[in-house]
């Protein structure tokens, strides 16, 4: 009784003593320090390291005539193609960092209820937030994910680096998945963190001792690393894993429950007739510098008058969030949303700070990976078994959330996506009669649901779907006030139809988190796709499950 009563005073001296303290490196772990020092790897430094982990161009892989960017899914076809299909895409989901509610659980549920008539799953990137780190894998997806990976029952016992899916879990890079993070960061969050948890009065960051390492923990996570198998076993390993023959040569065979790894960081393949290609958005997103003229002069002189106005906003939210005791629940849920808030404004100055740093660069941009899709994407067009086409990768072309359109690197993916489609319409002539270059575009980075169709853009991405599945774990964002429909030039070429993202306040905030079913059938040669929003909602603390309007794209 002595003692516990001993232990109860320690305790609230250790609070009285430590609450000074606390507000004292509040700033040294809050998210905008974490993206002031985190740091994002070159564009040549992410192209390099991952070639080095796939042994790209190898003598041995070439003697194989081994094609590194495609896969078979094993498993018998043609019935997919004859009744039609069904699979689930997820995004931007990676994270363990909500105390008391888990939003990717309950997306996983919702998931689940879809998962014995769904073929794989896509994932749009950042799986692991906020760094891309290896030790972030058990909480933030091998647990949430259990159910998906094989002895997943026993998720401890699981190993990031040894995953092996039940069903194809099919992901692409994003840019948490890359980020690195500094020893001098590192040391100063965790040293802290078991003080500031114990306390509980601050948000819970999802960061280690370290970051992706150039996105080796992706790469370990997903990708058939051949840099780690030895010299003597890789004609051995080829022989055993990279048995499916192709046009393009020899390529992987991700079989389900045996052996579930992704040739690349970008790569294809076909199921159900429709060929599917995963890109890596990372390394063609790079802001094209400012014009060295009197308008350039200008444009960088408000956008540094902006950066200001964003640095204060900052600033009002780090101070109030100071101030506010997690114990509380209505204190607890604003020191949520501002969480949420200043991650978007963070990322707000950090694109700013890329576009008035920009400089012209022969590395930066990735042409061997564009030149791989624009070739890709007029040879499944000139093949008659291929009845349509499918992109997912991170970074959205099209998007109304309230930060992205005006970003240099939304402008960037743009620019460089369509300059393939231009391409591939050059190439394809009257072959595509009026149909779409691609039938669906899938993409993550915004931390939301929306379905948006091109009008004329006088470029090859004209009447193209597009959508945005980034809503499936992270802090949700709202709707640009701008509304709906993107201009160029003061000339539309973009309009959204559906928007779930956060919305309301106080208690009448929303928070509707979602997963998409995606359901392939057929009539003659042309797919019918259509879209199946899967709802987790957060409202008042409570939860409940919704499906959206089903969303036929022809």
């Amino acid at each position: 009784m002595r003692f516990g009563c001993g232990r109860d005073k320690l305790a609230d001296r250790l609070r009285v003593m430590t609450k000074a303290l606390d507000n004292r490196v509040a700033k040294c772990v809050d998210f905008k320090v974490f993206m002031r020092f985190v740091s994002d790897p070159t564009i040549a430094t992410k192209i390099a390291r991952m070639k080095q982990r796939v042994r790209w161009g190898d003598p041995v892989l070439k003697q194989h005539s081994v094609d590194q960017t495609r896969l078979e899914i094993t498993g018998d076809d043609s019935e997919l193609r004859q009744n039609g299909f069904s699979f689930l895409v997820i995004g931007d989901s990676g994270t363990s960092r909500h105390l008391y509610n888990k939003p990717q659980r309950h997306v996983t549920e919702r998931m689940l209820e879809h998962i014995e008539d769904c073929e794989f799953i896509l994932h749009t990137g950042d799986v692991v937030y906020l760094a891309g780190s290896s030790e972030q894998y058990p909480e933030n997806f091998i647990k949430p994910y259990k159910e998906f990976i094989v002895g997943g029952e026993s998720p401890d016992r699981v190993r990031f680096d040894q995953m092996t899916f039940k069903l194809p879990f099919l992901p692409t890079l994003g840019n948490h998945d890359y980020y690195d993070l500094p020893i001098t960061t590192s040391v100063v969050t965790n040293l802290f963190t078991p003080l500031r948890k114990l306390l509980r009065r601050r948000i819970n960051l999802d960061m280690g001792w370290h970051g992706s390492h150039q996105g080796e923990g992706y790469a370990k996570a997903f990708i058939d690393c051949l840099q780690w198998v030895a010299g003597d076993r890789l004609t051995e390993h080829l022989d055993k894993h990279y048995t499916a023959k192709t046009e393009t040569g020899r390529c992987l065979s991700y079989v389900p429950g045996e052996f579930t790894r992704v040739p690349n960081r970008y790569y294809s393949f076909r199921r159900g007739g429709i060929d599917f290609f995963a890109l890596d958005s990372n390394t063609f997103n790079a802001p094209q510098p400012l014009p060295k003229t009197e308008s350039g002069r200008i444009q960088r002189q408000k956008m540094a008058v902006y950066r200001a106005d964003l640095e204060a906003q900052v600033e009002a939210l780090t101070v109030e969030s100071d101030a506010l005791d997690m114990d509380i629940p209505e204190q607890s849920e604003r020191a949520a949303h501002i969480y949420a808030k200043v991650e978007q404004l963070e990322e707000q100055i950090w694109d700013i700070d890329k576009q008035l740093t920009a400089a012209q660069r022969d590395d930066d941009l990735d042409v061997e990976q564009l030149a791989w899709l624009r070739n890709r994407l007029v040879a499944s067009w000139k093949d008659k078994s291929a009845k349509g086409r499918v992109l997912f990768f991170h970074h959205p072309p099209y998007v109304t959330e309230s930060t992205k359109w005006y970003q240099g690197q939304t402008l960037a993916v743009r620019t460089n996506l369509r300059q393939v489609l231009d391409d591939v319409e050059a190439a394809v002539g009257e072959q595509a009669a009026g149909r779409p270059l691609v039938d669906l575009v899938l993409n993550g980075h915004a931390h939301c649901f929306e379905y948006l169709r091109t009008v004329e853009t006088g470029h090859g991405d004209r009447n193209i779907p597009w959508v945005v599945c980034g809503g499936s774990g992270f802090s949700l964002r709202r709707q640009r006030k701008e509304g709906p429909v993107l201009e160029e030039y003061g000339d539309p070429v973009a309009e959204c139809h559906l928007f779930l993202g956060r919305t309301g306040s106080g208690r009448n905030k929303r928070r509707p988190y979602t997963a998409l079913r995606v359901d392939v059938k057929y009539e003659g040669d042309c797919p019918q796709i259509v879209l199946r929003p899967l709802v987790a909602e957060r409202q008042n603390g409570e939860w409940r499950n919704y499906d959206a309007e089903p969303i036929a794209l022809s």
